[in-house]
C-alpha cells in the first residue's frame, strides 16, 4: 500500500508534468458542449480538493467530455460495465485515480481514554460515463448542443457578481483586487476592498467572466478567514477557483494569465519543493467556490472529507 506521502508525489508529479507542457488542468476548453463539475453518478456530489483537477487531465488525456463518475463496483451495481481498454493505454492508466481521505479509528492506549479518529489518504479509481456500456451511462453521457451564431447566454455568472455585493470598477488596463485598507480592518475599512476590471468591451476570447471570477476568489479571501500566505499560492488558488466557478456556471475558461510565465515557474518551483502545495491551494479554491456560490444557491457545507464511495 502506498504511504501518504507517496500518494501526494504521485499526485503531485501528474500536475507538474502537465504544467510543464503548458497545461493546466483547472481550465477546462469546450466549445458547444453541455458543462457542469466533476461528479459522482451514484451519490450526485461535486468531486472536491485536488480531484477534479486530476479528472480534468484524465478527461483530457482520453477524450472524454462527460462529468460524471463511478467507481467500478458503483458501475457495476448500476448493471454497466467498463468497456474494454484501448491497446495504445497502458494497464491502470485506462481508470483515473483520486485520492480521498478516510477515517481510521485508533485505540487509545489507556483504558480510561477515548480512541482516537484519524484521517488517512488513500487511493480509489473512477471511470467517466464515456467509459462505460450499458443503459443507465447513457443518460450520463455527454450530448453536443447545436452551434449557433448569436452569443452565448452567461446569465448565471451575471447574477453571482451581482449577488456578491462586491464593490467593482470598471476602467484602465490592469484587473485586480484592491485589499481593504488599513490592512485588517475589514469590513470597517477606510478605503480598499474592491475590484477593478477593463470595460467588458476590452476582452476578447471569452475571457471577461473568468478574469471577474478570478478577481471575486481574491475578493473572497478575507471573508473566508483565508490570509497571510504565499503570493503564488494566493494566485493559484485563484485561478483554480475562477476555473472551478466558470466550469459550475457554464462560462468557457481558456485564456492564460497575461502573466503566466511567470506564475507557472513559481508554481512548478513550489510544487517541486513540498508536495502538499497543490493539496493546499485546491482544499482553498473549493471553499472559496462554495463561498461565492452561496450567493445564488444552496451549497453542502464540508464538514469532514468524503469517504471513498461517498466521493
Amino acid at each position: 500500500m502506498a504511504s501518504q506521502h507517496q500518494i501526494r508525489e504521485e499526485i503531485t508529479a501528474k500536475i507538474i508534468a502537465a504544467l510543464e507542457k503548458d497545461l493546466r488542468p483547472w481550465r477546462r476548453m469546450w466549445n458547444g458542449c453541455r458543462t457542469g463539475q466533476h461528479s459522482n453518478a451514484v451519490t450526485r456530489k461535486a468531486y472536491r480538493g485536488v480531484n477534479p483537477l486530476l479528472l480534468q487531465l484524465h478527461a483530457a488525456e482520453h477524450g472524454l467530455s462527460s462529468p460524471w463518475w463511478a467507481t467500478f463496483r458503483q458501475w457495476q451495481n448500476l448493471g454497466c460495465t467498463i468497456n474494454r481498454r484501448p491497446n495504445h493505454v497502458p494497464p491502470g492508466h485506462w481508470g483515473a485515480t483520486l485520492a480521498v481521505y478516510v477515517p481510521i479509528k485508533k485505540e487509545a492506549e489507556d483504558p480510561d481514554d477515548e480512541d482516537e479518529t484519524i484521517w488517512i489518504l488513500k487511493k480509489f479509481t473512477v471511470f467517466n460515463a464515456d467509459q462505460v456500456a450499458g443503459a443507465a451511462a447513457e443518460k450520463f453521457k455527454q450530448v453536443q448542443m447545436e452551434q449557433t451564431e448569436t452569443a452565448p447566454d452567461y446569465e448565471p455568472a451575471e447574477q453571482l457578481i451581482e449577488a456578491t455585493g462586491a464593490e467593482i470598477h470598471f476602467g484602465g488596463v490592469r484587473a485586480f483586487y484592491r485589499v481593504p485598507t488599513p490592512a485588517g480592518t475589514w469590513p470597517n475599512h477606510t478605503g480598499g476592498d474592491f475590484v477593478q476590471v477593463p470595460p467588458k468591451s476590452a476582452f476578447a476570447n471569452g475571457c471577461y467572466y473568468p478574469t471577474v471570477l478570478h478577481e471575486l476568489a481574491h475578493w473572497s479571501e478575507v471573508r473566508v478567514g483565508w490570509k497571510d500566505q504565499p503570493y503564488a499560492m494566493g494566485e493559484l488558488v485563484a485561478e483554480i477557483a475562477s476555473a472551478y466557478l466558470a466550469t459550475e456556471l457554464g462560462v468557457p475558461n481558456s485564456e492564460p494569465l497575461d502573466n503566466h510565465a511567470a506564475y507557472l515557474k513559481s508554481w512548478l518551483s513550489a510544487m517541486h519543493d513540498d508536495s502538499n502545495f497543490i493539496f493546499k491551494a485546491s482544499k482553498q479554491a473549493s471553499k472559496v467556490c462554495d463561498f461565492l456560490l452561496s450567493f445564488v444557491r444552496q451549497t453542502e457545507t464540508e464538514a469532514k472529507p468524503e469517504l471513498v464511495e461517498a466521493a
